[in-house]
């Protein structure tokens, strides 16, 4: 049995509905075996910190798979960690990350993967993300499976060798860039050389000239080691001690850990041109088969006008999220206000508009809790908000609803309790075991918090008098202080 899959929910009639970027439609989710799926998430490279744009692709995946477990789907889901391979242009050209960052550290690249690996996922737990229930495999765990699939191609008729290494030639396969470039996510019509001609002028120069490349979009699936250069990471072939390219792990790894056909597959929408079309590529040209039934897709994260990425220098962390006093999953809040293929711009004042927001859902779901024991019932409401979460994970609305249902005093504490824990099955924002203290929208300074420990203290000895003068001195400091059935919480006016 596999080991890593989340245990699905009693199975639901209702249908679940994704926009799949191969076809560029909405389609009713039909998968490959009755009650399972097979997901696999392009995940870190792992040559340094992976940054908020990363984790919203992983908080997709995550609400991906509590939706089909919600729906009575087995979740068998897979996240790679690339640990060799990835070169700083995604056309095959300059060094390794890897080795590049092992080099900025001082440090093996070995040592450099396990910290960086290590540090994702607990960014990734931080947010909310049951990491318990995924498969990360490393790509230097699958060299030899890696070499095996390159041969496979070479007797396959799909390769030819340069002097710099194997490289896949895109004419041998007639689908080639079937994924269509990031903007455009229908079929491109065309021979493979106005494609990959296409690619590289949309790609703004990543894929470079190179004169023994018979077409500018060949990629590569093994690279030599350079003459007279011993690299850290490198490795014994048929053809010559070298490593694997950046795109041919994905496929290596999809067909040892989940077969040769899969159900889903996600990752960003910087993927699609390269990444993505050449995995399909490869993999279609050595199965016969389609590779992926369904891909999706998650639209950037800006900071003002710009993309967030380390090449820009304009990144920020789960860490510095959580040094400026913000509970973790307000980020995680913060994403699902937006449909997951809708681009979305990051500063901190939205930030804490989030958070703040977050804490109040916490405060209600520790109130009804407390109101209802614990009981809920379930809802036509409930109901809703699955319907609206089947529909292409439509969290936006979802969020609108939950929030119309549980103000609204009419309805039984029990039915808004069930509501607020039906979202949560997908939503993953910790409502059914609200945390008992959290920070609102900036970090509490230490005269304040030196206030709140003090009136604590005061009601602890039932000194009530000195507890609500203390309370009186924390408001003139401009925050607000409200006492839940499980724990005080300190709220910025």
């Amino acid at each position: 049995m596999w080991p890593f899959s989340r245990k699905p929910k009693a199975p639901r009639s209702a249908p679940v509905f994704l926009t799949n970027t191969l076809s560029g439609k909405k389609e009713q989710f039909v998968p490959l075996k009755p009650g399972v799926v097979t997901l696999y998430s392009c995940g870190p490279t792992v040559y340094s910190q992976a940054h908020i744009g990363n984790m919203r692709t992983y908080i997709f995946a995550d609400m991906l798979a509590r939706l089909l477990t919600q729906n009575g789907y087995r979740v068998r889901r897979v996240i790679n960690i690339t640990d060799v391979g990835h070169l700083v242009s995604d056309a095959d050209e300059g060094e390794d990350k890897m080795e590049v960052g092992a080099k900025r550290e001082g440090m093996r690249s070995e040592d450099i993967a396990a910290k960086y690996a290590r540090m994702a996922m607990e960014d990734m737990q931080k947010v909310g993300i049951d990491t318990a229930d995924v498969l990360f495999p490393f790509a230097t765990g699958y060299i030899k499976e890696q070499i095996a699939f390159v041969e496979q191609l070479m007797k396959l008729g799909h390769t030819y060798r340069t002097r710099d290494g194997i490289y896949f030639d895109i004419t041998t396969f007639a689908g080639y860039g079937k994924l269509g470039e990031p903007t455009h996510h229908t079929h491109k019509e065309g021979s493979a050389d106005t494609l990959s001609t296409r690619i590289a002028l949309t790609e703004h120069g990543r894929i470079k000239h190179n004169d023994e490349k018979r077409n500018p979009a060949d990629f590569a699936l093994w690279k030599f080691s350079p003459i007279g250069i011993r690299r850290e990471q490198e490795w014994p072939s048929p053809w010559g001690r070298g490593f694997p390219g950046w795109h041919i792990e994905c496929s290596a790894m999809i067909k040892a850990l989940l077969g040769t056909e899969i159900d889903i597959h996600t990752g960003g929408m910087d993927l699609i041109p390269i990444h993505h079309n050449n995995e399909i590529a490869q993999t279609e040209s050595l199965t016969g088969k389609q590779f992926v039934k369904y891909w999706m897709h998650v639209a950037f994260l800006n900071i003002g006008e710009d993309k967030i990425s380390k090449s820009l220098g304009n990144v920020v962390y789960v860490s510095d999220v959580v040094e400026r006093g913000y509970h973790p999953l307000a980020l995680r809040y913060f994403f699902i206000q937006a449909g997951y293929r809708n681009p979305i711009s990051f500063s901190w004042d939205a930030l804490a508009a989030s958070n703040e927001a977050l804490n109040r859902l916490w405060r209600i779901a520790r109130e009804l809790k407390s109101e209802t024991k614990g009981v809920s019932v379930s809802s036509e409401i409930a109901d809703d908000i699955r319907r609206y979460l089947n529909d292409d994970l439509a969290t936006p609305k979802a969020l609108a609803l939950l929030w119309e249902t549980v103000r609204d005093d009419e309805l039984s504490p029990k039915v808004r309790l069930g509501v607020l824990l039906a979202a949560d099955e997908v939503l993953g924002l910790s409502l059914s075991e609200p945390p008992s203290f959290s920070r609102v929208s900036q970090s509490v300074p230490a005269d304040v918090q030196s206030l709140v420990d003090e009136r604590e203290a005061a009601r602890g000895t039932r000194d009530f008098a000195r507890a609500d003068e203390l309370r009186i001195h924390i408001e003139n400091r401009g925050y607000a202080v409200e006492d839940s059935p499980t724990g005080v919480v300190i709220v910025k006016k």
